[in-house]
């Protein structure tokens, strides 16, 4: 049974120790520490999409707000699957949100923030439909909250910085990009369309919920009105949204499509495939003319 195991990279903070829950850790961490905030001014955190949720309704905006103001994107894997991480100030790694006196959002602040200093490894072997959670500590020289007398196990540590909830909330989404990247060349590079579908379904929750109410979108899909009201809600609608990347990406039908509509969807795909593909051909085209004398010729003849 082959298993994905994670990769590390060279003089890593991660301890390459598998924890399970009930293994016992020890740390601390408090306002009066000698390295309180020193994290939040080396901050790099990836963003997941119930991270993005409960941040822009703490602030009270828009998805499209937030990613403008308080995030920046980065590619996740070599096909260029697009991720987010939370901005920082432009010439450090400090985080916007931090203050003298902490976190301005600690009580929404993303599930990297309430791990720290432990790692979340989530892995799947190739044979098995179903992922493992491990957990690694992360030893960094600035935090001192190492060698405070404090233990407790990874679980009782789970459960005071409330990180269940996240990690239920992301379990869906994190499955899809295992899934991805368990697949490899099988699954091919996904489209420049689903590329964009992946980007709103996980990040702009409020740019989704205009896309599954517009004309085109009900064209499609043949949802009841009772599902349509129930997307104001942003976390039902990201829930559906993961619904809609499974079916899009890995044709996983949930979600029911109105007679026709799927042989509708292949043929307008095909069309854009081939408008794409005659106007690479044309520009190969025009290379080739204006790096020849004679096709010039010949072409404004």
């Amino acid at each position: 049974m082959s298993q994905e195991k994670p990769i590390l990279p060279f003089e890593s903070p991660v301890v390459p120790e598998m924890l399970k829950l009930n293994d016992k850790i020890r740390f601390n961490c408090y306002k009066g520490i000698s390295c309180f905030n020193a994290c939040c001014k080396q901050a790099d955190i990836t963003l997941a999409p119930f991270d993005i949720i409960r941040l822009k309704q703490r602030l009270g905006m828009s998805s499209e707000e937030f990613l403008a103001k308080h995030a920046v994107p980065f590619q996740m894997d070599a096909t260029g699957l697009p991720g987010l991480k939370l901005r920082t100030e432009d010439e450090r790694p400090v985080c916007l949100f931090v203050t003298d006196e902490g976190c301005s959002v600690y009580e929404d602040r993303p599930s990297a923030c309430r791990y720290y200093p432990v790692g979340l490894l989530t892995m799947r072997a190739s044979d098995s439909p179903t992922e493992e959670h491990h957990y690694a500590m992360v030893r960094e020289d600035h935090c001192k909250g190492h060698e405070e007398s404090r233990t407790l196990t990874i679980a009782e540590y789970r459960k005071e910085q409330d990180v269940e909830i996240y990690d239920e909330m992301n379990r869906e989404w994190y499955q899809l990009i295992l899934k991805k990247k368990s697949g490899g060349p099988a699954v091919g590079k996904p489209s420049e369309m689903s590329f964009q579908l992946f980007f709103m379904c996980s990040y702009d929750i409020d740019r989704f919920r205009r896309f599954v109410q517009s004309d085109s979108f009900k064209k499609v899909y043949d949802l009841p009105e009772s599902d349509h009201a129930g997307f104001g809600d942003d976390v039902t609608l990201m829930k559906f949204g993961f619904r809609l990347l499974k079916q899009v990406l890995f044709g996983e039908f949930t979600i029911p499509m109105k007679e026709g509509a799927y042989e509708q969807r292949l043929a307008e795909r095909q069309e854009v495939i081939e408008m794409k593909r005659q106007a690479e051909a044309e520009r190969e085209k025009k290379k080739d003319v204006f790096n020849n004398p004679d096709l010039l010729d010949k072409f404004y003849g």
